[in-house]
């Protein structure tokens, strides 16, 4: 279609402003984990993905779709705590290039096993929750949710954050990782409960996901990269800043796709980060 401002483009905009509904949460959980712990989860895509075969699991087992998902956002929470107990403690106090290495390490294997255990055909819930009409614009109903999720997702981590002790001594620790630990505060437990958190998050992302795609091993794949533009354009461990470029890549997304080809619109996303980090190494809302 000509790129024009007629009612099929706002429908583009519309929707990438949906679509960033869903990036912004994927980036939320991320976001978190680097800015407590300072160590990016290369395979937090990948633990998505585990979240998603289980709610599939547990929905094809019978159990109602509300019910599969709180079990698909535990399991991903606990997921999350694990990944930190046996893969990034041990090296926590190392190079950050080993602490990539590790979890790009996990990423592989989390890839292989779900390979193994399900094969690689892409499966789904089956569950088709429709689409509102709006001025000869289509919505998918899924997305909505998704968007308004997020948005109560972000609300809800920000109370936690400021209104509680634990929410505020997470945001101390992220502060002054040295300080702290000699004024008695427990950085083991805290990076623990801010793991299991991120994971939550990555869960929640998942449970909201299966209404929306097709499971297989690589989705980690299709999604993670763009997540990760996500967060270094924001600024790393910089949740407002995150949330602010989940919207600005969404809308390169839609309006590109819009105007020319879906693969265009993705080009055009990653041209403008490539662009925005030459200009701002740091992130649009990096610390220097």
């Amino acid at each position: 279609m000509d790129c024009q401002l007629d009612m099929f483009f706002l429908e583009a905009i519309l929707n990438g402003v949906l679509l960033a509904g869903l990036l912004a949460l994927l980036a939320l959980g991320l976001n978190l984990v680097f800015g407590v712990i300072d160590v990016v989860w290369i395979c937090y895509a990948e633990l998505v993905m585990v979240g998603m075969y289980g709610i599939n699991s547990a929905y094809k087992g019978g159990l109602p779709f509300p019910l599969a998902a709180l079990i698909g956002i535990a399991l991903v929470a606990i997921a999350g705590a694990l990944l930190h107990l046996l893969v990034i403690r041990p090296v926590l106090d190392t190079r950050p290039i080993n602490q990539l290495l590790v979890t790009g390490g996990v990423l592989f294997f989390l890839q292989a096993a779900a390979t193994m255990a399900f094969g690689i055909d892409f499966r789904n819930l089956g569950i088709r929750l429709g689409s509102i009409s709006l001025f000869d614009m289509n919505f998918a109903l899924a997305r909505i949710i998704t968007f308004l999720v997020a948005l109560a997702a972000m609300l809800a981590l920000w109370l936690f954050l400021t209104r509680t002790y634990l929410g505020t001594a997470i945001r101390a620790i992220a502060q002054d990782r040295q300080i702290m630990p000699l004024m008695g505060v427990d950085s083991r437990r805290l990076y623990l409960v801010t793991s299991a958190i991120g994971g939550g998050l990555a869960g929640l992302a998942a449970a909201l996901m299966v209404l929306q795609y097709d499971i297989y091993p690589q989705i980690g794949l299709q999604f993670g990269p763009l997540v990760f533009m996500i967060c270094v354009l924001g600024g790393l461990g910089n949740i407002i800043g995150g949330f602010i470029a989940a919207f600005i890549i969404s809308q390169f997304i839609a309006v590109g796709s819009s105007c020319f080809h879906t693969e265009w619109g993705y080009a055009v996303a990653f041209l403008f980060f490539m662009l925005a980090i030459f200009i701002r190494p740091q992130g649009l809302f990096g610390g220097k």
